[in-house]
């Protein structure tokens, strides 16, 4: 007679929904700078053990998501100054790479999927959805990035931008949009253009521009 499995062999696939969906909000801004978490609040949220809900934040400390002491006490990060220059400077160097990279497969269906996106972005600026604006200026990046065939320099670039999620939320207060920023026009007449050296500055521009405010 099979023995029954035990609860515990769920947990591999527990965890990673936790983590994945928790990842999600960070990266999204759902949760603030310096917002608290506990290991049983998670656990509740998503209707998994403690032992899942340990190990999704632990995965997601090690890649600079949550910060996590040694008592369990868990929090999104609080960045310096200095941290949100250096992950600034981290994206002026990756991301024009994976642009350039992208340059030459960039077909007319992405340029066109690239319009829709910033269309999104329109209608969730108008609404004045923090979360909806980080969602959609991400997957236009994300879109632009996946043509370069570089996944090892994208999932860096992610991971950034994980580290960044609750402070690119405070920066959107900052920012007080109205309209979809300038630099993704600009990215994608570069791209329909075949224009290199202006997609490089574009994209630069783009990443940079807003996190200088919260350190000027």
């Amino acid at each position: 007679m099979p023995v029954p499995p035990k609860r515990n062999d769920q947990n591999p696939v527990a965890h990673d929904r936790v983590y994945r969906a928790l990842r999600q909000r960070i990266m999204h801004g759902e949760l603030p700078p310096g917002h608290a978490l506990t290991l049983r609040g998670v656990a509740a949220k998503y209707g998994v053990s403690m032992t899942p809900a340990r190990e999704a934040v632990r995965r997601l400390a090690a890649e600079g998501a949550l910060s996590m002491t040694a008592s369990g006490r868990v929090n999104t990060p609080d960045l310096s100054n200095e941290r949100i220059e250096e992950l600034a400077a981290i994206r002026a160097l990756l991301e024009p790479e994976l642009a350039s990279r992208a340059l030459p497969r960039a077909h007319m269906a992405l340029n066109d999927r690239l319009h829709a996106i910033n269309a999104a972005m329109a209608e969730v600026i108008a609404k004045g959805d923090a979360v909806g604006y980080i969602r959609t200026n991400l997957e236009f990046h994300r879109t632009l990035y996946l043509r370069a065939q570089a996944p090892a320099m994208l999932a860096m670039a992610e991971t950034v931008w994980l580290q960044l999620g609750p402070t690119m939320r405070h920066l959107y207060g900052r920012l007080q949009r109205t309209e979809v920023p300038q630099h993704h026009r600009a990215i994608v007449a570069a791209l329909r253009a075949g224009d290199e050296p202006g997609l490089r500055l574009a994209v630069r521009t783009d990443v940079t521009q807003g996190l200088r405010m919260l350190v000027g």
